[in-house]
């Protein structure tokens, strides 16, 4: 039984969690949608501001109450079509809060539960054979994507699926963890270029089989059957599949076997990042060196390439720069394809191209609004360039649809950009509390306590992280704690290496002119910021919001580089 309210043209299905119009959906975001549930529980009495916050707003949000409370009633007003002056709805009492005044009535309708979340569980290999564990896993995650694609359907992410790899539990208990309806397990054999997979659907809470199905395949009809196997999960669960679903599912093509044999390779060490980013990079190489008109071979290749910049692995011309052209390729092949556009998005920013750059997030995001990345990534974007709230929003997101994303680290970094380092300190310690040997969460950690005049805990901290994040990054970090501790010896030393170390590898000028600021040479640290806007040095997009380099921000010369930069007002 559940609890349908009406009112005028309108219905609000709670357990659905959706506004109707005369019986067409509604767009409405979650706590516009709150907002309407707690005003229709007493039609006709005042709920104040204070009883919205607490209820809907948790205490400690990022986001300003007020604003964010007047952006929620202006985004409800809209979708009923009701105005602050004359309400027919949702009327304001001015400093105490809201009421309903529409007309309201309940009816209970008895329906079978649906299934409208589920589970994939690592999919096991039957092979046994170590090697063969990246084309299991590879599976799992194109299997878990393409259900993903699904709008009707919650589909736990991969990172948190894997965390129940090898797990002999009752799938009851899974189930409640994860909070899900269903769960999707199954096996994979793969002999050659053949591959077997079985998969049953399982009524979690009951534990009983809908659906068992076995598929024996060629590797270069393999996508073709992923999207059979994810109609199949469709229809048995009673998920209606919308115009673009289907369109999706259609829209499949075969594939080179060492191509995706290849690209499997890829995710696998791309989702062991950043350690290995460079294994992915070459297989993601190899991928579409087989297949050069498989898009999903480019856009991982592109991703690859301009984390390595970002990271500080390669200089820009090696990193973003190919990236933007290889993700644009992706586009060419296949226009509708989230990932690409997400990772043209993240390479197009490196250009400095930032409104472009915009567009292809919310592109990707309209495109497939459950794509973890594109969210942890626009969410970086929106850092950079101040707009903290949107950031923190986003990052939020993406955490939601995959809880051990990398968005947890951008987060504690949101919280540095915007000198909130208390929070940042709180949210670096809480992924190290998970996991010690995380390197970007211990410069994190570092930079924050630095920022905060803690200079001992910040050199304790980024000494671990040196050799646990790729690249020369850390080792700036650590030069630069230095100077801020006015340890100024210890600060030259780390000078000393990184140009001895640049003749070998890759090392940011923007990092030597953080060095140079703190050290309180001043026309030094100008010099490197002007060499890193020639060289398209990657952590030059944190000029608008770096707080190292507030003292400057007054000099001509600094002004001149930050309108060159161009970035959006």
């Amino acid at each position: 039984m559940h609890t349908t309210i009406r009112f005028g043209v309108f219905e609000v299905d709670s357990r659905a969690g959706e506004l109707r119009k005369q019986g067409a959906k509604v767009k409405l975001q979650k706590q516009p949608f709150q907002i309407l549930q707690v005003l229709l529980q007493s039609p006709g009495e005042i709920v104040t501001r204070e009883d919205l916050q607490q209820r809907i707003w948790p205490s400690d949000t990022f986001v300003d109450f007020d604003h964010g409370l007047y952006n929620a009633i202006r985004r409800l007003r809209e979708a009923l079509g009701d105005s602050a002056e004359t309400p027919h709805y949702v009327e304001t009492l001015a400093r105490r809060g809201y009421r309903f005044i529409g007309r309201a009535e309940s009816a209970s309708i008895a329906i079978p539960s649906p299934i409208r979340s589920l589970a994939v569980l690592p999919l096991e290999n039957l092979s046994h054979d170590p090697e063969q564990e990246y084309f299991s896993e590879g599976l799992t995650e194109a299997l878990i994507t393409t259900l993903a694609k699904i709008g009707e359907l919650r589909v736990v992410s991969r990172t948190t699926a894997m965390q129940y790899k090898g797990v002999r539990r009752p799938l009851r208990e899974i189930a409640r963890e994860l909070d899900v309806d269903a769960i999707v397990e199954g096996t994979v054999l793969r002999a050659g270029d053949c591959v077997r997979i079985t998969a049953q659907l399982i009524d979690a809470p009951r534990e009983t089989h809908l659906w068992a199905e076995s598929y024996d395949r060629g590797l270069r009809d393999v996508l073709a059957l992923q999207a059979e196997v994810a109609q199949a999960i469709a229809r048995e669960i009673r998920v209606k599949l919308t115009p673009i679903d289907q369109a999706r599912f259609a829209k499949i093509h075969t594939v080179v076997p060492g191509a995706y044999d290849a690209y499997l390779k890829g995710r696998y060490h791309w989702n062991r990042r950043p350690a290995g980013v460079v294994e992915a990079v070459k297989c993601f190489e190899q991928a579409v060196t087989q297949d050069p008109t498989y898009a999903p071979g480019y856009a991982g290749l592109a991703d690859g390439l301009s984390s390595m910049g970002a990271w500080g692995l390669v200089p820009a011309n090696e990193g973003c720069i190919k990236a933007k052209r290889l993700a644009q390729r992706a586009l060419e092949i296949d226009p509708s394809l989230a990932e690409a556009h997400t990772s043209l998005a993240y390479a197009t920013m490196y250009h400095y191209d930032f409104l472009a750059a915009e567009r292809e997030f919310e592109q990707a995001i309209e495109i497939n609004p459950r794509y973890a990345a594109g969210h942890h990534l626009f969410g970086l974007y929106l850092a950079m360039m101040g707009r903290y709230e949107e950031a923190y929003t986003e990052f939020q997101r993406a955490i939601r649809l995959d809880p051990l994303t990398v968005s947890q680290g951008l987060l504690g970094f949101n919280c540095i950009y915007s000198r909130r380092y208390d929070q940042a300190i709180s949210q670096f310690e809480k992924i190290l509390e998970a996991e010690p040997g995380n390197g970007p969460a211990l410069c994190g950690l570092g930079w924050a306590y630095s920022c905060k005049g803690l200079h001992e805990p910040a050199i304790a901290a980024l000494r671990k992280g040196v050799n646990l994040w790729p690249g020369t990054s850390p080792l700036v970090l650590l030069g630069e704690a230095y100077a801020a501790a006015e340890q100024r010896d210890d600060a030259q030393k780390v000078l000393e290496q990184l140009f001895v170390l640049s003749k070998e590898r890759y090392v940011t000028p923007y990092g030597v002119a953080r060095i140079y600021n703190a050290l309180g040479e001043k026309d030094e640290a100008l010099r490197w910021l002007e060499t890193s806007y020639q060289q398209q040095a990657e952590w030059l997009l944190l000029l608008k919001v770096d707080a190292r380099f507030d003292d400057l921000r007054s000099n001509p010369r600094f002004q001149d580089l930050l309108g060159r930069m161009n970035f959006p007002k």
